[in-house]
This record gives structure tokens, C-alpha cells and sequence, in this order.
């Protein structure tokens, strides 16, 4: 995987973004595939660190409109009900049922040198990931997963 830097320009709709010096940019090469069996199309899982904790099982999903919070992350992390701000927008689960949400939090999400204010749906369903970073954090960092890599 290679990191170059380039210029960011910070936009006021979106999730704050921590100023650095020098923005980064994740590029990845065919030595990135190594011990990858091809064609590989599989689901990008991370780790990532969100709260200020290395967090496991993180899915991207470039087809997410949200970023969303499971119960084995919000327990891990120790939230309770009052760390929650309202959220009433329901959500569609996998299965095709609608979601109330339990709420909203804001925490930081850091790749690299890079930290963002992310705002999670936290949902009380199972998933066998802990976290989904959808389309506004990828867009906040200006990034494209690859699930090639």
C-alpha cells in the first residue's frame, strides 16, 4: 500500500475533519494483492480506531447512506442511553425490515493521521459486524474503498 499526500478543502456540511499538515491519500498496488486469492470480491472488514479504541470488524460499504453502530461496539464502549442525541429516521436492515434507531453519537473515527468526526445510527440489531462506515465518512475523507486490495 503506498500514502502520498494531497490537498483537502473542508466543507461546512460535512463531519468536522482534524486539520493536518500535509492531507493523505491512500493508494494501494499489485504487491497489495500478495497472498490475496483472485478474483477477490469479498467484503471490506477493517479495523479502525473509533472512540479511541481499536475496533474490529469494521465494514465498509461504499453502498451505505449511513454510518452505523452495533450493539457489541456501543456495549464495548461502555455508552449508555444519555450519551445518545435523537435520531427518529428509521432505517431498512439487511433483511429488507424496518429499524427504529436508538439514537445518534458523535466520535472520532482515526485511518492513519487522519481523525473525523463521525455521527453513528446506533441500532439494537444483530450483525456480525460491529460498525458500517458508509458513503459520508468515505466522502469526508475523500476516499474509495477497493475491495480488489
Amino acid at each position: 500500500m503506498s500514502i502520498s499526500r494531497s490537498p483537502a478543502k473542508e466543507y461546512s456540511s460535512m463531519p468536522k475533519r482534524a486539520q493536518m499538515d500535509i492531507p493523505l491519500v491512500l493508494g494501494f498496488s499489485d504487491e497489495d494483492k500478495v497472498e490475496t486469492i483472485q478474483p477477490h470480491d469479498d467484503t471490506l472488514v477493517v479495523t479502525l480506531r473509533i472512540g479511541g479504541y481499536d475496533v474490529k470488524r469494521v465494514m465498509i460499504d461504499q453502498g451505505s447512506a449511513a454510518d452505523i453502530m452495533y450493539p457489541d461496539l456501543y456495549k464495548g464502549l461502555n455508552l449508555k442511553p444519555e450519551n445518545l442525541a435523537a435520531y427518529s429516521s428509521p432505517l431498512m436492515s439487511f433483511e429488507g425490515r424496518m429499524v427504529v434507531p436508538k439514537g445518534l453519537i458523535r466520535l472520532p473515527v482515526q485511518t492513519s493521521t487522519d481523525v473525523v468526526e463521525v455521527d453513528l445510527i446506533v441500532v439494537d440489531i444483530f450483525s456480525l459486524y460491529t460498525t458500517i462506515m458508509g458513503r459520508p465518512w468515505l466522502h469526508t475523507l475523500r476516499a474509495v474503498s477497493s475491495t480488489l486490495h
